[in-house]
């Protein structure tokens, strides 16, 4: 096995990002099939049944909070026809998943995908998982199989009464020949998906059993904390381990990589106490001049450059602007922003001559398990990764930096495993940021108030270029026109407009740009809904009729759901006003409406409605919670999230300088479901998109000030 070939880690990652939601990579196979050995019996790869008929449904996307464990178990289920109280879960490990020719599929949950793209091959699994079980049942009874009915795992033999169940034919079944016709169940008749039963995850969260990546112990095992160059880019010039070596608890200070340093002791707090007051001489190159200021100089000049990546074009959008009886132009501003997870980035390593095996609260195993091969220096039959809890990931999981370290660490420490801690200062000034950005808007309106045409310029970041520059196509990144173009597989432009054009001047900073939860459709729904708000009162339209005579229909009808549940239009309390949004993107359609008031400078939002069209929804009750904790998120992005840059450095080291939003300033949130069964959409990020656009034009409709620079902490609003 030692002259088995090595993975190049980019090449792998980009086959797995290929690859998607499919079965098969198409590459040689390693390892051996130790799962399906270990399981009594299985019946395929999703399902698992015991002889106490009781059954283990296996789920590869990642949970982090957002409940795809029990929405994924569930769509297994329903095809299973399994006792849903009989149910738990297991995760395989990428290994396993690569020695099984990824039978599993991706095992990533980034970008909504975890239900979306993996739904049909679940529900697969467990459909062929049902038709075996009731085979070996007739092949027991010497009956045809079309004479059989199933319910909660009891199969019945419809003429003689017979019963069996799951438990005592799965054995039998795990003998059979996968059906190769599997027919798929209409959600109109389902009985677990669609449904919103207890998750798997909620009694071990509150009662503290949840364990997650930073609460992982093995025997023998030492903590190492690190610290990393300040500014990107930069690298350590030297260090003088001598002065820490002999403090409480050190065991070994080593290099990681060019760019870092570590200690390694009994307990975190002494290796990080030894980190931090280990002198290290840093050589932060020419990124050390970056400031905040010379970014957005940067910025504003790919506003008004010659040359853009066009990611919409529809007619010509220059000239109904230039001989349009009226011009609309305005500037907005978005900024870096900290993905601010709770559990700062950790894992745990034990690399030795033969094997190595990292324990990693990861969004992606497969990228995780490509990591550790390559920094192991080991073949891929020998690595594996044991994906833990995560408490939060918001997109920043999905990177593998924290990985790499912790296998660099590890390798210099053989059979002793380390467990690497960022501190919550390395957490946040050594982030993959939300993408800085700035737009300018342009509109034309003919005499009547109609709109004749519409440039949108972005100048900023790309994530692809800054986290994997080979899937650009001809330098452009697509993501960046997230909700903006037929184009884009994440949403279209939703207005009809006969002229449209929306591009991308690139200006990619020294930091990393990375996936925050919501991505690029969070600044891209700033910027057109606040804009075509400014267009609806520049022409003395209610800001919902405007939008009525322009949306295309899924998109206006779950702003219109919204508006009508927020009481749009009819009297409110005394110096309520408000505002709405709406946003096609992660392959969904979502809507706010915000009730705000502002006194004495101050904002309060009082209330707001979501709305989504997921196309299906199944858990609700998971739907309504995202959409609840997404608004969270997206609202302490509008009011704090703000990452500035000195000296080329972050300057928010904590959630002192870091803030989000706190419980009383939380809103009253009611969402609307509303699912038509026509598409599969994305649910954890889309809405995101909706709630601070919704804000900016209550805020506009209470105080008469158009917010075009984030966050609002920097505005004045008295």
């Amino acid at each position: 096995m030692n002259d088995m070939p090595k993975f190049d880690r980019r090449s792998f990652l980009v086959g797995v990002a290929a690859a998607g939601g499919g079965l098969s990579l198409g590459f040689n196979t390693f390892g051996s099939d130790a799962l399906a050995a270990e399981a009594t019996p299985e019946v395929n790869a999703w399902v698992v049944v015991k002889p106490d008929d009781s059954v283990v449904i296996r789920v590869v996307r990642p949970d982090m909070g957002q409940g795809s464990l029990t929405g994924l178990s569930q769509l297994v289920a329903e095809e299973l026809e399994c006792d849903w109280n009989k149910v738990s879960t297991e995760y395989p490990t990428p290994g396993q998943n690569l020695a099984r020719k990824r039978v599993w599929g991706a095992m990533n949950s980034t970008g909504s995908q975890a239900i979306r793209q993996s739904q049909e091959y679940v529900r697969k699994g467990g459909a062929a998982a049902r038709m075996m079980l009731m085979q070996a049942a007739a092949n027991e009874w010497k009956v045809p199989v079309e004479e059989l009915a199933v319910s909660k795992g009891v199969i019945t033999h419809k003429k003689s009464g017979k019963k069996t169940t799951y438990g005592k034919v799965a054995e039998a079944a795990a003998k059979l020949e996968p059906p190769k016709d599997i027919k798929l169940k209409s959600p109109k008749d389902w009985t677990i998906a669609g449904k919103s039963p207890k998750r798997f995850d909620t009694r071990n969260k509150v009662t503290g059993k949840h364990m997650f990546g930073i609460d992982t112990k093995l025997p023998g095992m030492l903590v190492a904390s690190v610290r990393d160059c300040p500014v990107n880019g930069g690298k350590v010039k030297s260090f003088d381990a001598s002065k820490v070596e002999g403090m409480r608890g050190v065991k070994k200070v080593v290099a990681v990589g060019e760019t870092g340093v570590a200690v390694v002791a009994d307990t975190f707090w002494n290796a990080k106490q030894a980190c931090y007051a280990l002198p290290i001489e840093w050589d932060v190159g020419s990124n050390g001049n970056v400031s905040s200021a010379s970014i957005a100089e940067f910025l504003k000049e790919g506003l008004t450059a010659e040359k853009a990546f066009i990611g919409n074009k529809q007619g010509d959008a220059p000239a109904a602007i230039a001989g349009a009886a009226r011009k609309i132009e305005a500037t907005y501003s978005y900024p870096f922003q900290n993905h601010a997870c709770m559990e700062p980035m950790n894992a745990t390593a034990l690399w030795t001559e033969n094997e190595c095996k990292v324990w990693a609260p990861t969004q992606n195993a497969e990228a995780a398990l490509a990591e550790v091969i390559a920094t192991s220096g080991l073949p891929a039959p020998k690595c594996d990764v044991i994906k833990t809890e995560l408490g939060g990931g918001f997109g920043r999981r999905g990177r593998t930096d924290f990985v790499r370290q912790a296998v660099q660490i590890a390798k210099q420490m053989p059979g002793t495993p380390i467990k690497l801690i960022w501190t919550r200062e390395e957490d946040m000034t050594h982030c993959s940021y939300h993408p800085i950005t700035q737009c300018k808007m342009s509109a034309g309106l003919d005499d009547k108030g109609n709109v004749t045409g519409i440039h949108m310029r972005i100048s900023g970041q790309s994530i692809i270029a800054s986290l994997m520059p080979e899937r650009l196509e001809n330098g452009m990144d697509g993501a960046t026109f997230q909700g903006l173009s037929e184009k884009s597989p994440e949403g279209a432009f939703g207005y009809n407009i006969p002229n449209i054009l929306i591009d991308h001047a690139m200006r990619n900073t020294h930091l990393t740009a990375g996936f925050w939860r919501g991505v690029n459709a969070n600044h891209n729904a700033i910027y057109v809904e606040s804009f075509i708000d400014e267009l609806a009162h520049a022409t003395k339209t209610d800001p919902l009729e405007f939008r009525r005579k322009l949306l295309k229909p899924k998109q206006f009808a779950v702003i219109n759901a919204a508006a009508q549940k927020a009481g749009y239009g009819k009297p409110l309390p005394k110096g309520h006003f408000h505002g709405l949004s709406s946003m096609h993107t992660f392959g969904s359609y979502v809507a706010a409406c915000a009730e705000v008031s502002v006194e004495n400078g101050q904002v309060r939002i009082h209330r707001i409605v979501g709305a989504t069209n997921p196309g299906h929804a199944v858990h609700p009750g998971m739907i309504e919670r995202q959409v609840a904790g997404s608004f969270v998120y997206g609202l302490s992005a509008l009011f704090y999230g703000e990452c500035t840059v000195k000296n080329g450095a972050v300057e928010q080291t904590n959630f002192d300088s870091y803030n989000v939003i706190r419980m009383d300033e939380m809103p009253k949130v009611d969402v609307i479901v509303m699912p038509d069964f026509e598409f599969w959409g994305g649910v954890g990020e889309p809405t995101i998109s909706a709630a601070a656009p919704a804000v900016l034009n209550a805020i506009f409709a209470a105080t008469g000030k158009r917010i075009r620079n984030f966050p609002l902490m920097n505005q004045s609003l008295a």
